[in-house]
């Protein structure tokens, strides 16, 4: 059986032992991680958003480069709403305020949704990705790349780059991350087992073309953070390698 096979059907039954242990894993508060603060927060800027919409006509995001990822593209400029008075105060749960989350928009052009970005996750991924490319300019463009976990992505070998797994836990699971790594070297969070267990707990029913993150957008209050785009293949999520 190949290594990517054995993967699948890990995924498989991850989920469902996860969802037979977690039964409140996408409660209807959409909080999987029964953060109230950051639920409450979610609800308030959504409502500022929406006025400041309604009344300006645009979105109060900050500027992003094209090269942005898009689950981190749209930042919200938290300041601007707070100047103009749409929100008394910055909520505590913002990386601005010390908090442990950036307030992004996704689906901008149609229904904005405000969701959070989990910056621990963001910077454990950076961290890593700054070891695997000094790993491979040391090592003639080798990788430190263990058994393949999808077509294309490798898992990322912590031992050949002399450091620990930082041990991320999921904002969407609170269990702990694994690291994938592509062809060309870019890190990745995986989140294959929290769509699919996402899949198995809504009964979603996405396309084959559609890109699986949305399930977890739809079913939360969070943003995949630094993840590859995933397909359903043989009716497993499946991360897909981005197109040159």
């Amino acid at each position: 059986m190949k290594i990517r096979n054995r993967h699948t059907v890990g995924l498989t039954l991850a989920a469902l032992l996860l969802a037979l242990l977690t039964g409140c894993l996408y409660p209807e508060d959409q909080t999987p991680r029964n953060d109230a603060t950051a639920r409450e927060a979610v609800l308030t800027v959504q409502d500022a958003v929406d006025r400041y919409r309604e009344q300006t006509g645009v979105l109060p995001i900050e500027n992003a480069d094209e090269t942005v990822p898009l689950y981190e593209k749209y930042k919200i400029d938290l300041g601007k709403l707070k100047r103009m008075g749409y929100i008394g105060h910055i909520p505590s749960a913002a990386f601005e305020n010390g908090g442990k989350y950036q307030f992004l928009i996704v689906d901008e052009e149609t229904k904005p949704l405000v969701r959070l970005l989990d910056v621990a996750v963001f910077q454990a991924v950076d961290g890593v990705q700054k070891k695997m490319d000094q790993y491979r300019s040391s090592r003639g463009n080798r990788l430190a790349a263990g058994d393949e976990m999808y077509p294309g992505f490798r898992a990322v070998d912590f031992g050949k780059l002399g450091m620990r797994d930082p041990e991320i836990r999921s904002m969407f699971s609170n269990q702990t991350l694994n690291w994938l790594v592509d062809e060309q070297g870019a890190v990745y969070a995986d989140y294959g087992i929290d769509i699919a267990t996402a899949i198995a707990k809504t009964e979603a029913e996405p396309g084959a073309d559609e890109d699986l993150r949305r399930v977890l957008i739809d079913a939360s209050y969070f943003v995949p953070v630094r993840s590859p785009e995933y397909r359903r293949v043989g009716g497993e999520p499946q991360a897909v390698a981005p197109q040159d």
